[in-house]
């Protein structure tokens, strides 16, 4: 742990050092922790990064009792912002064509993390905190993107991706799906035959917070080699929200 006690503070990335400090986190948690890489990952300067970067907006969790560390981020990618880059992020892996013909405001989440030792604690309250600000000040209606779970083999997930698919899919004129190349089956397991407390388990804490906000899946994963992951799209329809799901959703989440 810290010798301090955590001082947060939130902002959006406002320089190129913001960026590479965002990237730098991305790097250890990613790829140092859990094996991932890519063709513009910088092994040598310890950077996690992609052509997106210069799209998005890279939302980041500073510790002030650390000098300004970098100890979260989140990227956010809204739809203007994704015509400048030729397409959202996540369509390299699930047609969206649902969401972009809903005519809501859309933003695009992605590359969430924290520093190992800020894990478990207020941080990710405070990121959250920064990202309603965020859709707030901005209109958004619609919340989505690419989450997570670690490692490439479907049968090793075939609970959690079962449980997300019966219980959890997004309705269909919000439901992305993974494009047929890479299309990865989630009911693998029937819905009578699930045991839901080990499905549970083994589903990460982020797509647990997005589920108890009332998201959903899209159909399909997609098994990203590359990047060391089984990956699903996670949609939020912030209209969907009940009241006490507005009131988490409000005060944050904690990871």
């Amino acid at each position: 742990m810290t010798a301090n006690a955590p001082q947060f503070r939130v902002k959006l990335a406002e320089t190129e050092d913001d960026v590479r400090a965002a990237q730098r986190l991305r790097y250890e948690v990613f790829v140092a922790e859990l094996g991932s890489d890519g063709p513009m990952v910088d092994h040598d300067a310890r950077l996690e990064r992609d052509r997106f970067d210069a799209y998005f907006d890279h939302l980041l969790l500073l510790d002030t009792a650390q000098a300004d560390a970098v100890v979260g981020v989140y990227r956010l990618l809204r739809a203007d912002q994704a015509t400048g880059a030729g397409q959202f992020y996540s369509e390299d892996e699930y047609d969206l064509s649902a969401l972009r013909q809903s005519g809501r405001r859309l933003l695009e989440l992605g590359r969430s993390c924290l520093a190992k030792s800020y894990r478990g604690g207020p941080g990710m309250y405070h990121l959250w905190q920064g990202l309603a600000d965020y859709i707030e000040a901005h209109g958004i209606e619609i919340l989505f993107g690419v989450a997570s779970f670690h490692g490439t083999d479907p049968i090793q997930l075939a609970q959690p991706l079962s449980l997300l698919h019966h219980r959890h899919l997004a309705p269909v004129e919000l439901r992305a799906r993974a494009r047929p190349d890479h299309f990865q089956r989630m009911d693998l397991i029937a819905e009578d035959a699930l045991d839901r407390r080990a499905a549970m388990l083994q589903v990460p804490p982020l797509i647990k917070a997005y589920l108890r906000l009332g998201g959903h899946v899209g159909e399909g994963a997609y098994v990203d080699h590359a990047f060391n992951t089984t990956d699903v799209c996670l949609i939020m329809d912030t209209a969907r929200l009940s009241p006490t799901q507005r009131a988490i959703y409000a005060k944050g989440a904690t990871r």
